[in-house]
């Protein structure tokens, strides 16, 4: 059934789906919508007629829902990665000579893993066991047949929030399986990132209105910890969801600075499109001119193939700057799956 589950409210009763500037436009004018837009640039609206608050909110802390009564049976661990160990080093390395030329500052590297799937399986049940296992402030689980949406994310990051008139954005850049593991290249890279989030919100908003709100606070997550700014204004009278894409998307924390270098990067170095992973995923409440979208990382999605068959994909990745060690930001990587696809694998119990 189609539904939409947020952490702090549900929606269901499909009334409109929407695709590409259309879905920007729709989500501006009226009505409660579930959005998910690819790191691509491709951006699907779906609007529901019946939303209700959750009996529960999960915010920053380690809150732990009840999960619905949807099995998940384990995947047997045979992924497939779109770049491997020593292509990722290599990407790694590429990056760097970027650097070294003065093309770009930083540029965060992806790659997409990949489980065939059981043409019976719910991600219901998936998005069940991440709720117990890795909550996290930005959940959401999205499906729409008509729209071609099934997604479960288990995203820390918000990418914007909407309310009041103020536009807010909290980049994480900096990851560490402790806080005191942290290098000075993580916090390097998150002041780099800010000050580029600094000028994309700029672009909608009032004058003197953007600061930055936080600088580089460690917040904890399940099996890792992050750097966390914040970032925000006061957007401009009459600006819509097209301008603010226009002038924030995709977000700069996983794509780089500057970030048409950054992009330019990703084309030549990555194999696989990102999808909604690296996107964006959430709600916007155009009646009450509030929205809550998460960057889309910690986000598993379903897709057929070519010949009928069924696929979960899930991405990964990490920022390269010149102080970046490759190997070290492969183990990253690892770092940042481990536990969600650990969950998915049955090999980590919630």
């Amino acid at each position: 059934m189609d539904h939409a589950r947020f952490a702090d409210r549900d929606a269901r009763e499909v009334l409109d789906v929407r695709h590409g500037p259309e879905a920007l436009d729709a989500i501006t004018r009226e009505g409660f919508w579930a959005v998910v837009a690819t790191f691509e640039g491709a951006v699907t609206a779906v609007r529901f007629a019946e939303v209700t608050p959750r009996p529960y909110a999960v915010g920053r802390g380690p809150a732990r829902p009840p999960a619905p009564a949807v099995g998940w049976e384990p995947l047997d661990r045979h992924w497939r990665t779109s770049l491997d160990r020593t292509a990722y080093v290599r990407a790694v390395g590429e990056v760097r000579e970027r650097i070294a030329a003065g093309t770009v500052y930083q540029v965060n590297v992806c790659r997409v893993l990949s489980h065939e799937l059981d043409g019976e399986a719910d991600l219901d049940g998936l998005d069940a066991l991440l709720r117990q296992g890795n909550p996290a402030p930005h959940a959401a689980r999205i499906r729409c047949d008509a729209a071609g949406l099934d997604v479960v994310s288990a995203s820390p990051e918000l990418f914007l929030s909407r309310r009041d008139g103020r536009l807010v954005t909290r980049p994480i850049k900096g990851t560490a399986a402790t806080a005191e593991q942290m290098l000075p290249k993580d916090f390097a890279e998150n002041v780099m990132i800010v000050d580029l989030m600094r000028n994309d919100v700029s672009g909608v908003c009032e004058p003197g209105t953007v600061s930055v709100d936080e600088l580089c606070a460690v917040e904890a997550h399940p099996g890792l910890v992050h750097l966390v700014s914040t970032v925000s204004g006061r957007l401009r009278d009459r600006v819509g969801w097209p301008e603010i894409f226009s002038a924030a998307y995709p977000p700069g924390s996983v794509s780089g600075a500057p970030k048409s270098s950054a992009l330019e990067a990703i084309h030549d170095l990555e194999t696989a499109p990102r999808g909604p992973y690296c996107g964006a995923v959430g709600w916007v409440d155009a009646d009450r001119g509030e929205a809550d979208l998460a960057v889309g990382i910690r986000t598993f999605w379903a897709e057929p193939d070519d010949a009928g068959g069924r696929w979960l994909r899930f991405g990964t990745g990490a920022g390269i700057t010149w102080h970046s060690d490759p190997e070290g930001e492969w183990a990253e990587t690892e770092l940042k799956a481990a536990r969600l696809i650990g969950l998915a694998a049955g090999t980590v119990t919630p």
